[in-house]
């Protein structure tokens, strides 16, 4: 594998118009910090909570439907539509995707875009809020970059500049309301599945179970998910399109991302709405993508072209 470019840290006063400074309390980014790692304690926690009577069907039901609404959010909502402009969609539909995203408690929809915009423009280069590269390319870096892009870079007090990377979505009344509305719908995220709970088992540990897994659980193994498209997607597993950086495919995650985890063509045509354009790759966004358009509720699909494929592709 050819070296990479060592990646300086971020200085703490940027000194680029792509980044602001967060000055934001200790307070804040110790609520970041509860609200991504609470769920994957929750997780850990999970199995000798579970014996017996904290699982039911119910509360597995609950979790994957939300797991679902909001994971597509992100996949089809904040990135292929908000991100990269893959398809136009209609006002309700518009609105519905940056709901479901926030659900997943990935943060606000213009500052997720924001930062994903910039990660394309600089990606695995200096001015990438999350490559695993940052460092450098030999075991110690690399474990340490990959620890950077998981998760590490949330707490980065350099942010992604909004003005910059996402004036559209600034000028758009619909997205700054949902946009500025983000603590409710966490609080919704959180909530709803323990309502639900309670009221289909009428009970008040019905109610517990629910917000454990169906809440907790449910957010945490979401996000890790995701995360795991900025670390893992960009170090490990195969390069079937030829791109400038070190994106790739990782067949395992597909399922779980709905599609993400074909990074590699993502990179390599970051406007396809299909991610996964070989022979048994699955990408559950594009279907949901392809019955919005047969619907009439989304247009101008930026389908894969096969010739524009064909020139991107390895030998």
């Amino acid at each position: 594998m050819p070296s990479a470019p060592v990646l300086e840290s971020t200085p703490r006063v940027p000194a680029r118009p792509d980044v602001q400074v967060d000055r934001s309390s200790r307070a804040k980014r110790l609520l970041v910090a509860l609200f991504t790692g609470a769920p994957i304690l929750a997780l850990l926690a999970a199995l000798p909570l579970a014996w017996g009577w904290a699982l039911t069907w119910v509360d597995i039901a609950i979790a994957a439907v939300f797991y679902t609404v909001s994971g597509l959010g992100i996949t089809v909502g904040y990135h292929r539509y908000f991100t990269h402009g893959s398809f136009k969609a209609r006002r309700p539909l518009r609105i519905a995707l940056a709901v479901a995203g926030s659900l997943a408690i990935e943060g606000p929809v213009i500052n997720w875009v924001a930062d994903h915009r910039r990660h394309h423009k600089y990606s695995d280069k200096e001015g990438d809020p999350h490559s695993p590269w940052r460092f450098g390319d030999d075991w110690k870096a690399l474990a340490k970059g990959l620890v950077w892009a998981h998760y590490g870079w949330l707490f980065d007090r350099a942010r992604t500049n909004r003005q910059k990377f996402a004036p559209d979505l600034l000028a758009d009344r619909d997205i700054v309301r949902l946009h500025r509305a983000f603590p409710a719908l966490v609080a919704v995220s959180f909530l709803l599945p323990a309502l639900l709970g309670g009221l289909i088992t009428m009970s008040w540990t019905g109610a517990l179970t629910a917000l454990f897994w169906a809440s907790f659980v449910r957010i945490g193994l979401l996000q890790h998910v995701t995360w795991s498209i900025n670390s893992i997607c960009h170090t490990f597993g195969t390069e079937d399109f030829s791109v400038r950086d070190r994106s790739r495919n990782v067949w395992w995650l597909a399922i779980p991302s709905f599609g993400e985890s074909w990074h590699n063509l993502h990179h390599a045509d970051p406007t396809s709405a299909r991610h996964g354009v070989l022979k048994g790759q699955i990408d559950s966004s594009a279907r949901l993508i392809w019955i919005f358009e047969r619907l009439g509720w989304a247009s101008d699909v930026r389908w894969p072209d096969a010739e524009r494929l064909a020139t991107k592709r390895r030998g």
